[in-house]
């Protein structure tokens, strides 16, 4: 199952666990990942995605069509 959100495209990325000595291991970092379902009412049916918070905080502000049209625009969908 990959990590990654439909919608803006984030995905895992890779960092440092650092100690107190400034020791340093590698780490990730996951983005926030939720699976939802949204109703797309000028296509009149539902389709899951999977997004990320600040993904679903656009949903509510613009909408899920324009969302996803952007989404094609980027090339994420």
């Amino acid at each position: 199952m990959s990590r990654v959100c439909d919608l803006t495209g984030k995905k895992v990325i890779t960092g440092n666990n650092v100690s107190h000595s400034k020791r340093r291991t590698k780490r990730k970092f996951y983005p926030n990942l939720q699976t939802k379902k949204f109703f797309i009412p000028e296509e009149d049916k539902w389709i899951t995605l999977k997004v990320c918070g600040s993904a679903l905080r656009n949903v509510n502000k613009n909408g899920i069509y324009a969302c996803i049209k952007e989404a094609k625009v980027k090339g994420f969908m």
